[in-house]
């Protein structure tokens, strides 16, 4: 493709800032600019012809439909269409879209979790449009529609969705990040908003594959399945050459990822074989949210064009790598200042030292809530392992800026920065900078030369939450410092100040070294930091004093609605575990059993005729015969014992002491259940075998 064409693809469907300045009469645009950057209310008027103009530029690309498309507390996106039509009185219609259908729509929604903010009977939601997020269109089979980003909510005023709470969590950020740089001198800055940049992880396997098995189809992950022979331990397919199957699907993921006004930038094999990733560039947090969740969307759909499954579980496959979302996330001024950028001379930057003082109190006072924000029971199968960061929350920052801080906080004068120059040993290679420091790839939370990388969120979930939580607790520990520097005649002197007592608070949130030794967890548990291996140890964060106090003082969620998000967490985790305990049961029944004994009978009547015959050695035969047997009976006793446990828990009160059981029980009978059967499966023929094996589905694409 050349660059002219590639001009004329990006962001063909997107309602832009170029498309608006081009199209809306000149005032208007001003308005809605205001709107956007200033948070100025939009005019009745103006909504007008902004709708007017947006409908037909929609209907110039073949849209026939509109819909206020959201992000309910699914974690997945929602969208109900209607037509632009509207009938006349002489029996014809009318291409018809108002402002007050642009700014707010009235969804029912009502089997969207809420988590006890409204029963089933209640109906009223509003779709309410964000301005700040670009419109689109999305193509299908069905069509054309255009697609107005919305926030969701109750009648009450309640947040239903994900992307509330984030907005919310973008005005605390830019009120506090304003208010510290004020402090600082930089009286320029009018605005402050969190940038991200969200990598995402992804399976592909053949979709004929995908369909004969029952687990992958209703969880998204293989329930059963022994090691293949060749896993990734040669370590050949990370950034290997791309299959030509999978390249001709990337590139259709770019184009179609492009029109949508996404910048896909990267992608490339991933360490596990079958995996892959694709990576963005850095947008506002809310858009990055929108984009992702269009990721997500695209690579799924795509997928199916080219008879592949896309699989976006955080460990689709045992014993080889899961997948991740690394929400890569900064702070940024409407000046232009990265607040994490360091600088050639970063014991200088007033900014830069003031801002990494702040995300170390943040992460270190609120490390739950961090780790809540990347929880799911699939997340729980990958991490701590296979290049995934453990559960325990910690701060990367590097030698190099670990001893500076240190160095500054105790009057130290420090005069040298790095300027090492890197030798290959090569002449005719260029001289390159050394960097400050390595990459820490098993540190959940790594400073990575101008942004903090967020490496533990789950590859299927939504940006929002982690971002909510970042945002906000970030906001709070600015807030803090603001009344320091602004009493401060001598700004460095504060520094020193809010340096010293940062580090004697919480450095023991800084870990440079292995996060996946034991030794961490010793060393953890002795700086007294909290360690949540699971979902449910982790769920009762979220209504601890301090973390109400956290989300009502800076108005991003108030008692309500973190008592809805407790009762959904907790409610998705049991759904998720009966789900999938009861596929398993199924396959287990009609599938795996009935093979090893179907296989079993054959091995009995080779033994059978082989005794009546006489004077043959059978020994490998009966052993065999004894190991089959042996392992049936297992199975048959782990089936039975997950359905009546499954039985059991399935009947008890919801609550948290259900989710526990799940935990504690049901999964371990799952765990059980599995090694039985995996065992059978390097037993059994595997013509008999019912269902593909890893072979088949990692290597057969």
């Amino acid at each position: 493709m050349d660059r002219t064409n590639l001009s004329e693809i990006y962001g063909k469907n997107v309602f832009d800032d170029h498309v608006m300045r081009e199209r809306l009469p000149r005032p208007v645009y001003k308005q809605l600019m205001r709107t956007i950057h200033d948070g100025l209310p939009l005019e009745p008027g103006i909504a007008e012809t902004i709708a007017n103009t947006m409908k037909d530029w929609a209907i110039e690309r073949g849209a026939t439909h509109f819909t206020h498309w959201f992000q309910p507390m699914t974690g997945l996106t929602a969208e109900k269409h209607d037509s632009f039509l509207s009938p006349t009185s002489d029996g014809r219609v009318i291409m018809e879209f108002s402002g007050k259908e642009l700014i707010r729509g009235e969804a029912d929604g009502s089997s969207f979790p809420s988590g006890g903010i409204r029963q089933t009977f209640e109906a009223r939601g509003y779709t309410v449009w964000d301005c700040t997020s670009p419109a689109f269109l999305k193509e299908d089979s069905s069509g054309v529609a255009l697609c107005i980003p919305t926030a969701f909510y109750a009648h009450t005023g309640e947040a239903l969705d994900k992307k509330t709470p984030l907005l919310r969590s973008m005005v605390a950020i830019d009120k506090a990040g304003v208010r510290v740089l004020h402090a600082l001198g930089y009286t320029d800055v009018n605005k402050v908003f969190a940038t991200v940049g969200a990598e995402q992880e992804y399976f592909l396997v053949d979709k004929r594959q995908y369909q004969l098995r029952k687990d992958l189809i209703f969880t998204g992950r293989t329930l059963f399945g022994a090691a293949p022979p060749k896993g990734q331990e040669m370590e050949d397919h990370y950034f290997g050459s791309i299959k030509e199957k999978i390249a001709n699907f990337m590139r259709e993921i770019d184009l179609e990822l492009w029109k949508l006004g996404v910048p896909s930038k990267t992608k490339h094999n991933e360490v596990a074989p079958a995996q892959h990733e694709l990576a963005p560039i850095f947008a506002p947090c809310n858009v990055a949210s929108d984009q992702n969740q269009l990721i997500m969307e695209t690579l799924q759909k795509v997928a199916n064009r080219h008879d592949l499954a896309c699989l976006l579980h955080e460990k689709p496959f045992q014993g080889i790598n899961g997948s991740g979302k690394h929400d890569n996330w900064s702070l940024v001024t409407d000046t232009g200042i990265n607040v994490f950028a360091p600088g050639k001379c970063p014991q200088d930057n007033n900014v830069f030292l003031v801002f990494v003082c702040a995300i170390l109190k943040a992460v270190d006072t609120h490390a739950d809530l961090i780790r809540l924000s990347a929880a799911s029971a699939g997340n729980d199968h990958r991490l701590g392992g296979n290049e995934a960061p453990p559960a325990i929350i910690s701060v990367f920052l590097g030698n190099f800026l670990t001893e500076l801080i240190t160095d500054i906080a105790r009057g130290k004068k420090v005069e040298k920065t790095h300027a090492d120059v890197m030798d290959v040993g090569v002449d005719t290679m260029p001289k390159l900078k050394k960097e400050t420091s390595d990459r820490n790839r098993t540190s959940p939370f790594a400073f990575t030369g101008n942004k903090f990388e967020f490496r533990m969120f789950p590859s299927s979930g939504c940006i929002s939450e982690a971002n909510v939580v970042l945002n906000t607790a970030m906001a709070d520990a600015l807030l803090s410092f603001a009344p320091i520097l602004e009493a401060a005649d001598d700004k460095k002197a504060a520094i020193r100040e809010i340096l010293n007592d940062t580090l004697k608070r919480h450095g023991r949130i800084i870990f440079d070294g292995n996060g996946y030794a034991q030794e961490w967890v010793d060393d953890a548990e002795d700086r007294q930091l909290p360690n949540y291996p699971t979902t449910v140890d982790a769920i009762p964060s979220l209504l601890k004093d301090k973390s109400i106090a956290l989300f009502e003082k800076h108005h991003v969620y108030n008692h309500a609605e973190l008592q809805a998000r407790y009762e959904i967490l907790i409610e998705e985790y049991c759904k998720t575990l009966n789900i999938e305990a009861r596929t398993m049961l199924s396959m287990a029944k009609t599938q795996i059993l009935p093979a090893a004994l179907k296989y079993t009978t054959e091995v009995a009547r080779n033994v059978s005729i082989l005794t009546q015959l006489g004077n043959f050695k059978i020994s490998a035969q009966s052993e065999l015969l004894v190991d089959l047997t042996e392992n049936i009976e297992h199975l048959k006793h782990s089936i039975d014992k997950l359905d009546q446990n499954l039985h059991e828990v399935y009947h008890m009160e919801e609550g948290y002491e259900r989710a526990v059981k799940f935990k504690d029980v049901i999964l371990a009978n799952m765990e059980i259940l599995r090694e039985y059967a995996d065992e059978l499966e390097m037993m059994v023929d595997e013509k008999v075998w019912p269902i593909p094996n890893y072979g088949e589905l990692l290597f057969r694409v």
